[in-house]
């Protein structure tokens, strides 16, 4: 296998808009309380938020589909890669005009009409921008690529929370802090701006707008005449698997953060306006497991490379500790979390870089977590859960590789169908949100357990699948004779 170098210049214009849809992903967790106080809603019906942001994945992916079924030809090929997010971006900056009426009427479904625009754009850009990240560079580093480009979007699940809850409470931390509605239009109005600016950029930039699919699937192959070219996207089992464990690590990624902040007010007695560090920690979380993936892009001799995984997961928590230092929170509570941040690098050391295993390790890190929360109580059983976040951190590079590896001129019908399962995040955090109010907020997060049994149970499967279409996972994990 030959070795290609990243191309830096234009992977580094892409993962801008990574950023922007965890800013946005994660500062719903702070509008879910705020929307579920002022609207006077049930713990189900406040998540809405999340399932009106998350299904728009699922009708933006199905409307690239049926397009493309209409068309005769896949939308991405036809257009291009690069074109393709710069027009969500405009979809996206569309969106967030409908929070000024939302804002000014004091209207929940103008909010959640807004918010489903902007995650209508977030859809495409999505379909468009991991399969490039991938594919910008060596096969051999593409998921350690998109963990990076992840690690730049938990950067912006870091501080969203926190600009998002200053914009509407202001500097406000008492408990009996309540939020201004007409404040939510402010921080997606900057944004909006923002995703226009960044679309120009884009598009005048050297990101490659086409990509030869069928030539990238034969560098991923060990023994490129065992490569099958199936006539239907649907004929990989990967891929099919693969959409399900994009639903269900989605939802429970989404869920655990969600429910949160009212587990947090039952059983912790923190009032919402409080709640922020908490869910910034948990985002912050990602990133610190993102960002384990940076030293396998690096280029670095492998000692190196190996001592600053286990680093750069700390330099994102010294992050995590700056920005909310900045914003006047107390973290004090939090410095114990060094230690399961640990547990986690030395994870991602032992994994090696091979998607299916850490995955399989992930998984089971994420089971224990939430069994821990579920067992325990206060602030240890409240760590315990924001440690899902850890758990979670890799696993969408994880599985976003295994379920597209050897689908060829497929590869943008496979992205759109896996988007599209993202819709997960809303559904799922929904029925925990419907679960709590039956058996508890602490129990409910057994819906969560399950999620990462079942991610588990497909680090095995996709692993068996594409070893039978010629592809060594490992060797492609290590590069076999290129590095």
């Amino acid at each position: 296998m030959t070795k290609q170098q990243t191309r830096w210049s234009q992977f580094g214009v892409l993962i801008i808009v990574f950023f922007f849809w965890g800013f946005v992903a994660a500062s719903n967790d702070i509008l879910i309380p705020v929307f579920k106080q002022a609207f006077h809603l049930s713990q189900a019906e406040s998540q809405w938020v999340s399932n009106a942001f998350y299904i728009a994945y699922a009708v933006g992916s199905a409307i690239y589909f049926l397009y493309s079924k209409i068309s005769g030809s896949d939308v991405l090929n036809r257009i291009g890669y690069k074109n393709g997010i710069c027009l969500g971006l405009v979809i996206s900056a569309l969106g967030t005009l409908l929070f000024i009426p939302a804002a000014n009427l004091g209207s929940f479904p103008l909010m959640l009409s807004g918010l489903f625009v902007v995650a209508l754009g977030f859809s495409l850009q999505q379909i468009a921008a991991n399969p490039l990240a991938i594919m910008m560079g060596d096969p051999s580093t593409g998921a350690q690529r998109l963990n990076m480009a992840g690690g730049v979007n938990n950067f912006g699940t870091t501080i969203g929370p926190l600009l998002v809850s200053y914009a509407i409470f202001g500097s406000a931390t008492a408990s009996n802090a309540t939020a201004d509605i007409g404040n939510v239009k402010t921080p997606y109005l900057f944004l909006g701006a923002a995703f226009l600016i960044v679309a120009a950029i884009l598009k005048f930039s050297s990101v490659p707008n086409r990509l030869d699919l069928d030539k990238v699937a034969e560098e991923e192959a060990e023994d490129a005449s065992k490569l099958i070219h199936r006539p239907s996207v649907f004929a990989y089992p990967q891929l099919v698997l693969g959409m399900l464990a994009i639903f269900l690590y989605v939802g429970v990624e989404v869920s655990t953060a969600g429910n949160l902040p009212a587990y947090l007010k039952q059983n912790l007695g923190v009032p919402t306006a409080q709640v922020a560090p908490f869910i910034s920690l948990f985002w912050a979380s990602l990133m610190m497991g993102r960002w384990t993936g940076i030293p396998g892009v690096m280029g670095v001799q492998p000692g190196l490379q190996k001592a600053l995984i286990l680093v750069f997961p700390f330099l994102a928590f010294a992050v995590y500790l700056a920005v909310n230092a900045v914003a006047k929170h107390d973290t004090s509570q939090f410095h114990l979390y060094v230690v399961p941040i640990a547990i986690m690098a030395v994870t991602a050391l032992a994994s090696h870089g091979n998607p299916a295993r850490m995955l399989k390790y992930f998984a089971i890190l994420g089971m224990t977590a939430l069994a821990v929360g579920m067992l325990t109580s206060g602030l240890l059983s409240a760590l315990a859960f924001v440690c899902g976040g850890l758990a979670c951190s890799v696993m969408w590079p994880c599985i976003f590789t295994l379920a597209i590896t050897g689908l060829g001129r497929h590869t943008g019908t496979g992205s759109s169908f896996l988007i599209m399962m993202i819709m997960g995040g809303g559904l799922v955090s929904m029925f925990q949100g419907w679960l709590s109010e039956h058996i508890g907020i602490q129990l409910s997060y057994l819906v969560g357990f399950c999620c990462f049994a079942y991610l588990g149970f497909y680090s095995w499967f996709a692993a068996r699948q594409i070893k039978a279409q010629g592809i060594d996972l490992e060797k492609v994990a290590t590069g076999g004779g290129g590095h």
